[in-house]
């Protein structure tokens, strides 16, 4: 009997304080990720820092380095084919790449703690065209980590033409957001 009344309080608590809440998701911890509710975060020009340098072996073997974008909008997101909320975004990210590509934007993935087989089988399910950047141990993320550090998988980074982080999403973001939020970014006054 002692040994049910820990994780019967435990689930009452957990239970009370969702009750509680104030509908907002906050980013959780779950399952070895964090998991976000699609909370954007736009920074201000006048406040934008450069992005830090960053590259990677593509899965298709090719290196993708993101200095190489210079003069273009570039839209980084971090996803893994385990992850629920990747594959619920990816056919957006997907049509958004596809739809701003003549507009100068730029769209490369960001594939993590995956097997090339998995993140390949994902790619072609979901007709993803952009190339995505292998980092299997989440340590080229550490690029980001003064600037804006994806906090949750998804994430999804922006960089403006001049090289500077213009805005971070944490958690999934649907194609309309994520269609919008590229437009403004990549219309803005150089």
């Amino acid at each position: 009997m002692r040994r049910l009344i820990g994780p019967v309080v435990t689930g009452a608590l957990v239970a009370a304080l969702i009750g509680c809440g104030d509908g907002r998701v906050e980013p959780v911890a779950q399952a070895g990720f964090v998991e976000g509710g699609g909370v954007v975060s736009v920074i201000d020009p006048d406040d934008r820092r450069p992005a830090p340098a960053f590259s990677g072996q593509t899965l298709d073997g090719d290196t993708w380095d993101l200095q190489a974008q210079a003069g273009s909008v570039v839209v980084l997101n971090v996803w893994g084919s385990w992850c629920a909320p990747c594959r619920a975004e990816a056919p957006g990210l997907a049509a958004v790449a596809e739809d701003t590509a003549a507009d100068g934007v730029v769209f490369a993935g960001v594939n993590t703690r995956d097997t090339e087989t998995a993140a390949r089988a994902f790619e072609d399910e979901f007709g993803i065209g952009y190339p995505s950047v292998v980092d299997s141990d989440g340590r080229l993320l550490l690029a980001f980590r003064d600037t804006l550090p994806p906090a949750a998988i998804p994430s999804t980074l922006v960089v403006d033409r001049q090289g500077r982080m213009a805005a971070r999403v944490v958690g999934p973001i649907s194609e309309s957001s994520l269609s919008t939020l590229v437009s403004d970014i990549a219309e803005e006054r150089v």
